[in-house]
């Protein structure tokens, strides 16, 4: 559509206003912090259609995609390496996908803001539990049991992928891997990802939820029992309603385009990894993340 820039175009571009420098495989990081008049890249992908069911296993049985919202309008799913065949099983989830969930904040800020964060890995859930329990981690992890992972380009590598949901219908509307992952794990670093950003500073579209800076900001046991669509914002005159309205299905930003998935920062067309799969020679799970001569250590291992 003209006047929509691709994924790919503004995956590579730097953040208006800003310098950049180039980051390998053609990747451009912002240097600066962003402008508070900003419009995150995020808040302009296109919104593509999921047009076929997944299905997961939770702590509480099985469950679909559009059931780990667990009753949010937006979904983040990082794709994390537990299972046979990746180092450290069955006692460890793999070292860098060990240090991506050491980094989390507590959820219940994303959940205020109507998102909700979940870590999938292909782990039954008995071994996962074990593990969470061990390293202390809460975040709800769930076990794949069919294509999502090739589905979103994290078949054999890890990534971070965003979802949003109108009604029955979920679009997935952003996608980081490499050493993007890498700055994951702050409650902004995945507020920024999402369609709708932080909710409060942005220049948003016209349509998007919005609150006053700081306004919604409370200790992560003081947000009470608000219904999950609900607990975005504190009371106040100045506030949109929290049920209010989301972009509707006319929005050209939600218009599909013909790439169905990103291609990886860099790539080319031609690339046959361009959509973010790989073989499993080609990331090598059993080593670790991108294993060096210094590897990377779980934190009860030091």
């Amino acid at each position: 559509m003209p006047g929509v820039p691709s994924c790919t175009q503004l995956r590579r571009r730097p953040v208006p206003g800003q310098g950049g420098r180039q980051r390998g495989r053609g990747q451009r990081w912002p240097v600066n912090s962003l402008p508070v008049t900003s419009v995150l890249p995020s808040m302009r992908m296109p919104w593509l259609a999921v047009d076929r069911d997944y299905e997961f296993d939770g702590p509480e049985g099985r469950a679909s995609l559009p059931g780990l919202f667990e009753g949010r309008g937006q979904l983040i799913v990082y794709r994390a390496f537990f299972e046979p065949g990746v180092s450290g099983w069955p006692g460890h989830a793999c070292p860098g996908c060990s240090l991506v969930a050491d980094q989390v904040a507590h959820v219940a800020h994303l959940n205020a803001r109507d998102t909700t964060l979940v870590f999938a890995s292909r782990a039954p859930q008995p071994d996962i539990a074990r593990v969470k329990a061990r390293m202390g981690w809460a975040m709800p992890w769930y076990t794949m049991t069919d294509g999502f992972g090739t589905g979103f380009g994290v078949g054999e590598w890890h990534g971070t992928n965003a979802f949003i949901r109108d009604g029955d219908s979920v679009f997935r509307t952003y996608f980081i891997n490499n050493r993007g992952d890498e700055a994951m794990g702050s409650t902004w670093s995945y507020l920024d990802m999402t369609a709708l950003g932080r909710q409060d500073w942005e220049d948003s579209p016209e349509g998007y939820p919005q609150t006053p800076p700081y306004a919604w900001w409370k200790w992560h046991d003081g947000y009470g029992e608000a219904k999950p669509s609900q607990g975005r914002s504190d009371p106040d005159k100045d506030d949109l309603d929290p049920a209010g309205p989301r972009p509707r299905p006319t929005d050209p930003r939600r218009t599909a385009r013909p790439h169905e998935r990103p291609r990886r920062r860099g790539a080319s067309r031609e690339d046959p990894a361009a959509l973010g799969e790989q073989s499993p020679s080609s990331h090598e799970h059993g080593e670790g993340h991108g294993a060096t001569s210094a590897p990377l250590r779980r934190h009860d291992e030091r």
